[in-house]
């Protein structure tokens, strides 16, 4: 059938010998566990601030997790229930249909996933970088306009294989499908699907890494121009203090995205560049590919979906707090005539600050 193959070179319909579905059985519980919790944790953040509409950031993360998830919950059981037959993915149904839907969900999932990230990364960069543009021009409906484009972009693509680009083949022990990587004569068309793919991957970590640089920058500048303010606003006492509060409390906001977003995007490129590397490495080399590297640049693709809901459960306020108080107030420097400066603000009324918002 068009689109479908093995990679694992098995021919028999069970599993091999000594396959265990422990390893699946966790990574399937600690993907559902985390994203229900990260879900639970943004409805319940929703429900205290009813009043305010949703930041367009906010709706991102609710659609990264909700994309986590129905990643997650979309092709673990049949990895378990190809353990519980003791049966390959492309046994379990005639033709490989399956199979062929394995491969599908993983590739559209992660692309979509990474492109949610993306489009987080952006709107920081505009947020600091273009206010006025961002203030006019994006809102929290603009994400309803977004997640449909990156859903119907990631389908588009992701179907290719099943119309004759690329294929989606079975890895050993059979209980995983994803795109062909390996060189095989006369099929240039499938590893060349690898490497759009792959290709697609690297854009997008640079394209986030210079949106996260370009966030940077712009704090920095917003924390010279308060740093200036607080000079210049401690003679007039709470007049100029309340602007410089407001400004404080918008920075630290700020560097609350930005860490978490940095994290997200640490995670994003170690499970994403072994993929990219491999196929890179397979498409270059004409020797026999090594399918085990293969199968271990996949497993890393996967991980990332698990590890974004608990980087968001676990960095919650507290956390966000206490790592601004480390980066920010412990490595900054005294400014000049900071002794009189203190002795002013510290008779200003209670604002909120960098170091303890």
């Amino acid at each position: 059938m068009n689109g479908t193959g093995r990679a694992d070179g098995s021919a028999g319909e069970a599993l091999p010998a000594g396959a265990r579905p422990l390893v699946s059985a966790l990574m399937f519980s600690a993907g559902l566990l985390g994203n229900l919790l990260a879900l639970a944790l943004l409805l319940r953040g929703r429900r205290g601030a009813r009043q305010r509409p949703p930041a367009l950031f906010h709706v991102l993360v609710l659609a990264l997790v909700v994309t986590d998830l129905l990643g997650t919950c979309s092709v673990s059981p049949l990895v378990l229930a190809s353990y519980h037959r003791n049966l390959t993915l492309t046994s379990l149904a005639r033709g490989g249909h399956i199979c062929l839907y394995f491969g599908f969900a993983m590739s559209f999932f992660g692309l979509a996933t990474m492109l949610i990230l993306f489009t987080m990364a952006l709107e920081r960069c505009l947020a600091l970088g273009r206010p006025y543009f961002y203030e006019r021009f994006l809102s929290p409906r603009t994400g309803l306009v977004a997640l449909p484009a990156i859903y119907t972009f990631s389908a588009a693509l992701c179907s290719l294989p099943l119309l004759g680009f690329g294929r989606y083949v079975q890895y050993c022990p059979g209980t995983w499908c994803f795109i062909q990587m390996h060189l095989e004569p006369h099929r240039g068309l499938d590893v060349a699907f690898s490497l759009l793919y792959a290709t697609l991957l690297l854009l997008l970590i640079v394209a986030v890494l210079l949106c996260n640089l370009s966030v940077m920058a712009n704090l920095a500048r917003m924390h010279r121009r308060g740093q200036r303010s607080r000079r210049l606003a401690a003679p007039e006492q709470p007049r100029g203090a309340a602007g410089c509060g407001r400004r404080m409390f918008s920075m630290a906001e700020e560097i609350d995205h930005l860490l978490l977003l940095s994290i997200m995007t640490i995670t994003f490129v170690i499970c994403s560049l072994p993929f990219t590397i491999r196929a890179y490495v397979n498409k270059l080399s004409e020797a026999e590919g090594d399918h085990g590297w293969d199968l271990l640049a996949l497993r890393f693709l996967s991980i990332n979906s698990i590890v974004d809901p608990w980087v968001f459960a676990i960095l919650r306020p507290p956390v966000l707090r206490l790592m601004r108080s480390v980066l920010c107030c412990q490595l900054s420097p005294a400014a000049p005539g900071g002794h009189a400066v203190a002795s002013a603000v510290t008779k200003l009324p209670a604002r909120p600050h960098l170091c303890g918002q």
